[in-house]
């Protein structure tokens, strides 16, 4: 026993079984000494309870949902918003941090002048004193009847009313999922190595990716038309509210606010470092090939700010996600809160928690994951990654 210790490798494997098995001794005993006070207050312990009725119901589901479903279906609905919320507030993140981005690194001295002032605003106040804010604004906007929409879209106290087109469900997400090919094809035809035309000719195909994507949108949406009801149902007045149409509520539409102009002044500073990070050699080399504007900037800059800031970005969208759980601030139904309603009625504190914990580690490590992949993916291969190989 004590020759075969003189090894290296054995010495490290006996470390860490000991380590892993004195942590899960100390996990085990946690649950059993739990267990034994839950059992002394006269406390069930166990996820029983997630097949009862909740008899409570929520003002916000991606879902049809009723006081008579049980827990864990609103606990997939609390999921479900949360990444419904996550995904719009990271898009628009993503826009505003973009477009800031662009702004600090322009050589327009006003456009300059202008993110900068963004960044130091919304960059130093909280984010929970934002929402609030908007969330004021919102609710303080005209009533449904002193409300004035435009085209069809009506903001007031009660929500953000748009129209919407009258198909069936199935039909609504096959459209959208072809606009998102719309967006994503051309993005992918412009990069991929597996055509045989030049990066810098590729528009045409691009061009006509992206027509055939928008054309199939319109025939999945005209299919599902439901026969006899005008293409767009567009809200209006009736009664003392407003009706038809899709509505936003404004406890959703001060969170995606928020979130948007919180985590744009932070993507808008990596935005603006990735781009500096592009040495001037190969700007000044694409000039002296005569590129022009466009191409250096979609072929040059882009690619290489997008190699350094795909890391950082990850740690900011892993970190807006966590952000969703400040709906219980204005009462939107996300994860979070649907947990603690859960703990409120059903008194099952530590299983709640850990469902919440186990939820959100899979959703962050799922981001992290994917953006990790991508960031494989389009890593330069060279001396300067030999050293992590």
């Amino acid at each position: 026993m004590i020759p075969m210790l003189k090894n290296q490798k054995v010495r490290n494997t006996v470390q860490q079984v000991l380590f892993v098995g004195g942590l899960a001794g100390l996990v085990l005993c946690g649950i059993l000494i739990a267990r034994k006070n839950l059992a002394a207050q006269g406390m069930t312990a166990g996820f029983d309870f997630l097949w009862k009725s909740t008899g409570w119901d929520v003002n916000f589901s991606l879902l049809p949902a009723s006081a008579n479903d049980p827990y864990w279906w609103f606990f997939l609905i609390g999921i479900l918003n949360t990444l419904f919320l996550g995904t719009t507030g990271l898009v628009l993140a993503t826009v505003f941090g973009t477009i800031v981005g662009l702004a600090r690194t322009s050589k327009n001295e006003l456009a300059n002048l202008l993110g900068r002032t963004y960044v130091d605003i919304f960059r130093n106040i909280p984010i929970i004193l934002q929402l609030f804010f908007w969330f004021a604004i919102i609710t303080h906007l005209p009533a449904p009847r002193a409300a004035r929409g435009v085209a069809g879209f009506v903001l007031s106290s009660r929500g953000f009313y748009l129209p919407i087109p009258n198909v069936a469900a199935p039909a609504f997400v096959a459209a959208a999922f072809a606009l998102i090919a719309a967006i994503a094809l051309p993005i992918w035809l412009g990069r991929t190595s597996q055509l045989q035309r030049p990066f810098g000719e590729r528009g045409t195909i691009q061009l006509a990716a992206t027509a055939v994507a928008l054309a199939l949108a319109v025939v999945i949406l005209l299919v599902g038309h439901a026969s006899g009801t005008p293409f767009l149902d567009i809200p209006a007045l009736q009664g003392l509210n407003l009706r038809g149409g899709l509505r936003v509520s404004p406890e959703f539409t001060a969170l995606s606010i928020a979130m948007a102009i919180y985590g744009g002044s932070y993507i808008g500073e990596i935005v603006r470092g990735g781009f500096l990070s592009v040495g001037k050699g190969q700007v000044e080399a694409a000039n002296a090939l005569g590129l022009s504007g466009w191409q250096i900037f979609s072929l040059i800059r882009l690619p290489l700010a997008m190699r350094a800031m795909l890391p950082i970005l990850t740690n900011q969208y892993v970190w807006l996600i966590k952000a969703t759980t400040l709906g219980i601030a204005v009462g939107f139904t996300d994860f979070f809160m649907i947990v603690a309603l859960a703990i409120n009625h059903a008194g099952q504190t530590i299983e709640s928690i850990g469902i919440l914990m186990g939820g959100f580690l899979a959703i962050n490590l799922s981001l992290a994951a994917i953006f990790n992949r991508i960031n494989k993916a389009i890593a330069l291969k060279g001396n300067q990654l030999r050293g992590q190989e």
